[in-house]
Protein backbone atom coordinates (compact mmCIF):
# COMPACT_ATOMS: atom_id res chain seq x y z
CA UNK A 1 0.00 0.00 0.00
CA UNK A 2 1.35 3.41 -0.96
CA UNK A 3 0.35 6.36 1.20
CA UNK A 4 0.34 10.14 0.98
CA UNK A 5 0.27 12.24 4.14
CA UNK A 6 -1.91 15.32 3.73
CA UNK A 7 -2.40 18.38 5.92
CA UNK A 8 -5.55 20.51 6.29
CA UNK A 9 -6.00 24.19 5.57
CA UNK A 10 -7.94 27.08 7.04
CA UNK A 11 -11.54 26.32 7.97
CA UNK A 12 -10.65 23.12 9.85
CA UNK A 13 -9.88 25.01 13.07
CA UNK A 14 -12.08 24.53 16.15
CA UNK A 15 -11.71 25.49 19.79
CA UNK A 16 -10.37 22.45 21.65
CA UNK A 17 -8.42 21.01 18.72
CA UNK A 18 -5.30 19.13 19.74
CA UNK A 19 -6.28 19.07 23.41
CA UNK A 20 -6.87 15.32 23.78
CA UNK A 21 -3.49 14.77 22.16
CA UNK A 22 -1.76 17.28 24.46
CA UNK A 23 -3.29 15.60 27.52
CA UNK A 24 -2.20 12.16 26.34
CA UNK A 25 1.31 12.89 25.07
CA UNK A 26 4.30 14.87 26.32
CA UNK A 27 5.56 14.86 22.72
CA UNK A 28 2.45 16.77 21.57
CA UNK A 29 2.81 19.24 24.46
CA UNK A 30 6.42 19.89 23.41
CA UNK A 31 5.24 20.81 19.90
CA UNK A 32 2.68 23.28 21.26
CA UNK A 33 5.26 24.79 23.62
CA UNK A 34 7.79 25.18 20.81
CA UNK A 35 5.21 26.98 18.65
CA UNK A 36 4.24 29.26 21.56
CA UNK A 37 7.92 30.10 22.14
CA UNK A 38 8.55 30.78 18.44
CA UNK A 39 5.58 33.16 18.25
CA UNK A 40 5.94 34.74 21.68
CA UNK A 41 2.22 34.18 22.31
CA UNK A 42 0.12 31.63 24.18
CA UNK A 43 -1.45 30.07 21.09
CA UNK A 44 -1.98 26.80 23.00
CA UNK A 45 -4.35 28.55 25.43
CA UNK A 46 -6.25 30.17 22.54
CA UNK A 47 -6.63 26.76 20.87
CA UNK A 48 -7.85 25.18 24.10
CA UNK A 49 -10.21 27.90 25.32
CA UNK A 50 -10.93 30.28 22.44
CA UNK A 51 -12.60 32.67 21.92
CA UNK A 52 -13.47 31.21 18.54
CA UNK A 53 -13.45 34.54 16.69
CA UNK A 54 -9.85 35.11 17.81
CA UNK A 55 -8.75 31.58 16.85
CA UNK A 56 -10.39 32.08 13.44
CA UNK A 57 -8.27 35.17 12.70
CA UNK A 58 -6.01 34.19 9.81
CA UNK A 59 -2.80 35.00 11.69
CA UNK A 60 -3.81 32.65 14.53
CA UNK A 61 -5.63 29.91 12.61
CA UNK A 62 -2.69 29.25 10.28
CA UNK A 63 0.02 28.50 12.87
CA UNK A 64 -2.55 26.78 15.13
CA UNK A 65 -3.62 24.29 12.45
CA UNK A 66 0.02 23.62 11.59
CA UNK A 67 0.79 23.01 15.30
CA UNK A 68 -1.96 20.37 15.57
CA UNK A 69 -0.78 18.63 12.38
CA UNK A 70 2.81 18.63 13.61
CA UNK A 71 1.78 17.34 17.05
CA UNK A 72 0.15 14.35 15.33
CA UNK A 73 3.22 13.84 13.13
CA UNK A 74 5.68 14.02 16.04
CA UNK A 75 3.62 11.64 18.18
CA UNK A 76 3.55 9.14 15.30
CA UNK A 77 7.31 9.49 14.88
CA UNK A 78 8.52 9.77 18.45
CA UNK A 79 5.95 7.72 20.37
CA UNK A 80 4.87 5.40 17.55
CA UNK A 81 8.24 4.78 15.89
CA UNK A 82 6.89 5.74 12.47
CA UNK A 83 9.24 7.25 9.88
CA UNK A 84 7.50 9.48 7.33
CA UNK A 85 10.12 8.57 4.73
CA UNK A 86 9.25 4.86 5.15
CA UNK A 87 5.47 5.25 5.38
CA UNK A 88 4.62 7.90 2.77
CA UNK A 89 5.40 8.37 -0.92
CA UNK A 90 4.31 12.02 -0.96
CA UNK A 91 3.21 14.86 1.30
CA UNK A 92 0.69 17.54 0.32
CA UNK A 93 -1.23 20.25 2.13
CA UNK A 94 -4.21 22.45 1.34
CA UNK A 95 -3.03 26.08 1.21
CA UNK A 96 -1.43 26.72 4.63
CA UNK A 97 -1.30 22.92 4.97
CA UNK A 98 1.52 22.97 2.43
CA UNK A 99 3.70 24.51 5.16
CA UNK A 100 2.64 21.77 7.61
CA UNK A 101 3.54 19.19 4.96
CA UNK A 102 7.00 20.71 4.51
CA UNK A 103 7.58 20.86 8.27
CA UNK A 104 6.51 17.21 8.58
CA UNK A 105 8.91 16.25 5.78
CA UNK A 106 11.85 18.05 7.42
CA UNK A 107 12.00 20.81 4.82
CA UNK A 108 11.24 23.58 7.34
CA UNK A 109 11.91 23.75 11.09
CA UNK A 110 8.88 23.91 13.37
CA UNK A 111 9.83 27.35 14.72
CA UNK A 112 10.40 28.83 11.23
CA UNK A 113 7.11 27.36 10.02
CA UNK A 114 5.18 28.90 12.93
CA UNK A 115 6.72 32.33 12.41
CA UNK A 116 6.36 32.34 8.64
CA UNK A 117 2.68 31.26 8.88
CA UNK A 118 1.95 34.00 11.41
CA UNK A 119 3.45 36.49 8.98
CA UNK A 120 1.58 34.91 6.05
CA UNK A 121 -1.71 35.36 7.90
CA UNK A 122 -0.91 38.99 8.73
CA UNK A 123 0.25 39.72 5.18
CA UNK A 124 -2.90 38.22 3.65
CA UNK A 125 -5.08 40.26 6.00
CA UNK A 126 -3.16 43.46 5.21
CA UNK A 127 -3.28 42.93 1.44
CA UNK A 128 -6.99 43.74 1.11
CA UNK A 129 -9.01 45.94 3.52
CA UNK A 130 -11.74 43.97 5.32
CA UNK A 131 -14.97 44.04 3.33
CA UNK A 132 -13.38 44.72 -0.07
CA UNK A 133 -12.71 41.10 -0.97
CA UNK A 134 -14.78 37.93 -0.69
CA UNK A 135 -14.82 34.21 -1.49
CA UNK A 136 -17.71 31.99 -2.53
CA UNK A 137 -18.21 28.25 -2.73
CA UNK A 138 -19.83 26.98 -5.91
CA UNK A 139 -21.22 23.46 -5.63
CA UNK A 140 -22.44 21.30 -8.49
CA UNK A 141 -20.55 22.94 -11.36
CA UNK A 142 -17.33 21.61 -12.84
CA UNK A 143 -14.19 23.73 -12.95
CA UNK A 144 -14.61 24.94 -16.55
CA UNK A 145 -18.14 26.21 -15.90
CA UNK A 146 -17.04 27.79 -12.60
CA UNK A 147 -14.29 29.63 -14.53
CA UNK A 148 -16.92 30.87 -17.02
CA UNK A 149 -18.95 32.15 -14.05
CA UNK A 150 -15.90 33.99 -12.70
CA UNK A 151 -15.14 35.55 -16.08
CA UNK A 152 -18.73 36.71 -16.58
CA UNK A 153 -18.91 38.11 -13.05
CA UNK A 154 -15.59 39.96 -13.15
CA UNK A 155 -16.69 43.03 -15.20
CA UNK A 156 -13.26 44.56 -14.74
CA UNK A 157 -12.88 43.38 -11.12
CA UNK A 158 -10.75 40.45 -9.93
CA UNK A 159 -12.78 37.24 -9.86
CA UNK A 160 -11.09 33.86 -10.25
CA UNK A 161 -11.28 30.17 -9.38
CA UNK A 162 -9.13 29.94 -6.23
CA UNK A 163 -9.63 26.33 -5.11
CA UNK A 164 -10.49 23.30 -7.23
CA UNK A 165 -11.26 21.08 -4.26
CA UNK A 166 -13.18 18.10 -5.65
CA UNK A 167 -15.63 17.31 -8.45
CA UNK A 168 -18.35 19.96 -8.33
CA UNK A 169 -16.67 21.89 -5.54
CA UNK A 170 -14.92 25.09 -6.61
CA UNK A 171 -14.17 28.21 -4.56
CA UNK A 172 -14.08 31.62 -6.25
CA UNK A 173 -12.11 34.58 -4.90
CA UNK A 174 -11.84 38.27 -5.70
CA UNK A 175 -13.43 41.67 -5.26
CA UNK A 176 -16.62 41.55 -3.17
CA UNK A 177 -18.89 43.04 -5.86
CA UNK A 178 -17.68 40.52 -8.45
CA UNK A 179 -18.02 37.58 -6.07
CA UNK A 180 -21.58 38.64 -5.19
CA UNK A 181 -22.37 38.73 -8.93
CA UNK A 182 -20.76 35.30 -9.32
CA UNK A 183 -23.01 33.79 -6.65
CA UNK A 184 -26.08 34.78 -8.70
CA UNK A 185 -24.60 33.80 -12.07
CA UNK A 186 -23.58 30.38 -10.72
CA UNK A 187 -27.18 29.71 -9.64
CA UNK A 188 -28.39 30.70 -13.13
CA UNK A 189 -25.87 28.24 -14.64
CA UNK A 190 -27.26 25.38 -12.55
CA UNK A 191 -25.12 25.32 -9.41
CA UNK A 192 -26.72 23.24 -6.64
CA UNK A 193 -25.53 25.83 -4.15
CA UNK A 194 -23.47 28.96 -4.34
CA UNK A 195 -22.76 31.05 -1.27
CA UNK A 196 -20.38 33.57 0.22
CA UNK A 197 -17.87 32.07 2.67
CA UNK A 198 -17.15 33.53 6.12
CA UNK A 199 -13.52 34.47 5.38
CA UNK A 200 -11.63 37.62 6.24
CA UNK A 201 -9.80 38.04 2.93
CA UNK A 202 -9.94 36.90 -0.74
CA UNK A 203 -7.23 34.23 -0.68
CA UNK A 204 -5.50 32.76 -3.75
CA UNK A 205 -6.26 35.54 -6.22
CA UNK A 206 -4.42 38.50 -7.75
CA UNK A 207 -5.57 40.82 -4.95
CA UNK A 208 -3.10 38.97 -2.69
CA UNK A 209 -0.07 40.27 -4.67
CA UNK A 210 1.18 42.48 -1.78
CA UNK A 211 1.13 39.40 0.48
CA UNK A 212 3.09 37.40 -2.11
CA UNK A 213 5.80 40.09 -2.09
CA UNK A 214 5.94 39.93 1.70
CA UNK A 215 6.17 36.13 1.65
CA UNK A 216 9.01 36.24 -0.88
CA UNK A 217 10.93 38.32 1.66
CA UNK A 218 9.98 36.09 4.62
CA UNK A 219 10.80 32.84 2.80
CA UNK A 220 14.05 34.29 1.49
CA UNK A 221 15.23 34.69 5.09
CA UNK A 222 14.80 31.03 6.17
CA UNK A 223 16.47 27.76 5.27
CA UNK A 224 14.49 25.30 3.17
CA UNK A 225 15.83 21.75 2.90
CA UNK A 226 14.85 19.06 0.44
CA UNK A 227 11.84 17.18 1.92
CA UNK A 228 12.40 13.50 2.82
CA UNK A 229 9.59 12.63 0.38
CA UNK A 230 8.40 14.85 -2.49
CA UNK A 231 5.79 17.56 -1.94
CA UNK A 232 2.87 17.67 -4.38
CA UNK A 233 2.56 21.44 -4.76
CA UNK A 234 -0.75 23.32 -4.79
CA UNK A 235 0.05 25.49 -7.80
CA UNK A 236 1.46 22.80 -10.12
CA UNK A 237 -0.27 19.63 -8.82
CA UNK A 238 3.06 17.84 -9.35
CA UNK A 239 5.85 16.53 -7.14
CA UNK A 240 8.74 18.79 -6.19
CA UNK A 241 11.80 18.31 -3.98
CA UNK A 242 14.19 21.12 -4.97
CA UNK A 243 14.36 23.73 -2.15
CA UNK A 244 14.61 26.76 -4.47
CA UNK A 245 11.63 25.57 -6.51
CA UNK A 246 9.65 24.97 -3.30
CA UNK A 247 10.41 28.53 -2.16
CA UNK A 248 9.19 29.95 -5.50
CA UNK A 249 6.04 27.82 -5.45
CA UNK A 250 5.18 28.93 -1.89
CA UNK A 251 5.32 32.55 -3.09
CA UNK A 252 3.22 31.75 -6.18
CA UNK A 253 0.72 29.91 -3.98
CA UNK A 254 -0.38 33.17 -2.28
CA UNK A 255 -2.01 34.42 -5.50
CA UNK A 256 -2.29 31.07 -7.34
CA UNK A 257 -5.07 28.51 -7.28
CA UNK A 258 -5.03 25.47 -5.00
CA UNK A 259 -5.30 22.62 -7.50
CA UNK A 260 -6.33 20.05 -4.92
CA UNK A 261 -8.42 17.78 -7.16
CA UNK A 262 -5.50 17.49 -9.60
CA UNK A 263 -3.01 17.00 -6.74
CA UNK A 264 -4.93 14.03 -5.37
CA UNK A 265 -5.33 12.71 -8.92
CA UNK A 266 -1.57 13.01 -9.47
CA UNK A 267 -0.83 11.04 -6.30
CA UNK A 268 -3.32 8.31 -7.26
CA UNK A 269 -1.78 8.09 -10.76
CA UNK A 270 1.61 7.64 -9.10
CA UNK A 271 0.54 4.65 -7.03
CA UNK A 272 -1.00 6.18 -3.90
CA UNK A 273 -3.89 4.10 -2.58
CA UNK A 274 -4.35 5.68 0.86
CA UNK A 275 -4.64 9.38 1.77
CA UNK A 276 -3.83 10.00 5.44
CA UNK A 277 -4.95 13.38 6.82
CA UNK A 278 -2.95 14.57 9.83
CA UNK A 279 -4.47 17.26 12.04
CA UNK A 280 -7.77 18.99 12.74
CA UNK A 281 -10.98 18.00 10.99
CA UNK A 282 -11.70 15.54 8.17
CA UNK A 283 -12.15 17.88 5.22
CA UNK A 284 -9.39 16.40 3.05
CA UNK A 285 -10.46 12.83 3.86
CA UNK A 286 -13.94 13.62 2.52
CA UNK A 287 -12.53 15.31 -0.58
CA UNK A 288 -10.22 12.38 -1.37
CA UNK A 289 -13.17 9.99 -1.56
CA UNK A 290 -15.08 12.38 -3.82
CA UNK A 291 -12.09 12.76 -6.12
CA UNK A 292 -11.34 9.04 -6.40
CA UNK A 293 -13.62 6.39 -4.88
CA UNK A 294 -10.83 3.81 -4.94
CA UNK A 295 -8.72 5.82 -2.47
CA UNK A 296 -8.82 4.89 1.20
CA UNK A 297 -9.13 8.03 3.37
CA UNK A 298 -7.86 8.06 6.94
CA UNK A 299 -8.06 10.98 9.38
CA UNK A 300 -5.66 11.13 12.36
CA UNK A 301 -6.30 13.75 15.04
CA UNK A 302 -6.89 12.00 18.37
CA UNK A 303 -4.87 9.54 20.51
CA UNK A 304 -7.37 6.85 19.47
CA UNK A 305 -6.82 7.62 15.78
CA UNK A 306 -3.06 7.31 16.29
CA UNK A 307 -3.45 3.98 18.09
CA UNK A 308 -5.65 2.65 15.29
CA UNK A 309 -3.24 3.82 12.58
CA UNK A 310 -0.23 2.27 14.29
CA UNK A 311 -1.97 -1.15 14.31
CA UNK A 312 -2.01 -1.12 10.49
CA UNK A 313 1.13 0.87 9.79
Amino acid sequence: MSRAFTFPGQGSQAVGMGQALAEASATAREVFEEVDDALGQNLTKLMAEGPEDELTLTENAQPALMAVSMAVMRVLEKDGGISLADKASFVAGHSLGEYSALAAAGSLTLADTARVLKRRGQAMQRAVPVGEGAMAAVLGLDLDVAREVAEEASQGDVCTAANDNAPGQVVLSGARAAIERAVDIAKEKGAKRSMLLPVSAPFHCALMAPAADEMAEALGAIDINAPVVPLVANVTAEAVSDPDTIRDLLVQQVTGAVRWQESVGYMAENGVTEIVELGAGKVLTGMAKRINRDLVGVSIQSPEDIEEFLKNA
